[in-house]
């Protein structure tokens, strides 16, 4: 999306406990864990780094893999920026499903938040508070006809993510493009990989959702939370937060144990074991 430079990506099974891994294949395989201490860049996109080795565009693969309950894979890809495919999650979600996801022997445990935290910036907003599950409620006001104020809330059970969240794409002005690229931004960016908006209208219809913009959004944040290195089991709110206000909730909750406690799952989860891919999808 941002670099416009070739990739190919595969994912692996990795072992119980492993988590979410990158290895950069091009660079003697060097591997950089999907947690907050690597966190970098996070303006546009989410990206990690470590020991100066980039791992851009993160967010759409970890949203998938939180919404399809993987808690362990190792990502394999050959440059610094992750394909940005439909500019979705689907196309991840459709290669996962379609290699298959296996239960693991170890169960899975979650982080509960404890207490509420929040956090404010302005006009903008993110707050964490406890709850038995995971669901989130995003608010985006933009001034553009077609979005203006949207919120969208989800519960992340019962296939919820796949249903309302998983196709929704990320989007941008035409009338930002320009000083976008001069940024050194969007520069794979196509009406093949996000929504375009014109001053007035969807350059690229149809929409898939009619409130698309705010479910994307709520990808983004799923995504950039999966930086906690556990499932978690709170209600998130934020209000015209972005990436890097997502990114700093992640390191305050971590920061600070007495908001959350490591729980196992319990008997009545759907999903009680750690999960990982059992084949790797090919290309």
């Amino acid at each position: 999306m941002h670099s416009g430079a070739p990739v190919k990506l595969r994912i692996l099974p990795a072992a119980p406990g492993s988590g979410v891994v990158f290895r950069r294949t091009d660079l003697d395989d060097f591997e950089v864990e999907a947690i907050s201490r690597n966190v970098a860049r996070v303006s546009y996109a989410t990206s990690l780094m470590k020991k100066g080795v980039l791992i851009s565009t993160t967010e759409h693969l970890l949203s998938a893999f939180i919404g399809l309950g993987i808690d362990n894979a190792i990502v394999e890809l050959d440059n610094l920026e992750l394909p940005i495919l439909d500019g979705s999650a689907q196309p991840f979600v459709d290669l996962i499903l379609q290699a298959g996801i296996r239960r693991q022997r170890r169960p899975r445990s979650y982080l509960r938040i404890c207490r509420p935290l929040e956090l404010r910036e302005g006009g903008k907003f993110i707050g964490v508070y406890p709850a038995d599950t995971y669901s989130v409620s995003y608010t985006i006001n933009f001034p553009h006809p077609l979005i203006r104020k949207e919120t969208f809330t989800v519960d992340l059970s019962d296939g919820n993510y796949l249903r309302d969240i998983a196709a929704a794409r990320t989007f941008g002005l035409r009338d930002d493009e320009k000083a976008m690229r001069n940024m050194g931004l969007i520069r794979g960016a196509s009406v093949e990989n996000c929504i375009v908006l014109t001053r007035d209208s969807v350059e690229n219809p149809p929409l898939r959702f009619e409130d698309e913009f705010v479910r994307h959004k709520v990808l983004d944040l799923i995504g950039d939370l999966a930086l906690l290195g556990k499932q978690i089991r709170g209600k998130v709110v934020a209000d015209r937060a972005g990436h890097a206000m997502h990114t700093a909730l992640v390191s305050r909750i971590l920061r600070d144990p007495t908001l959350w406690e490591e729980t196992p799952a319990e008997e009545s989860d759907s999903a009680p074991s750690q999960a990982r891919l059992v084949v790797q999808p090919a290309g």
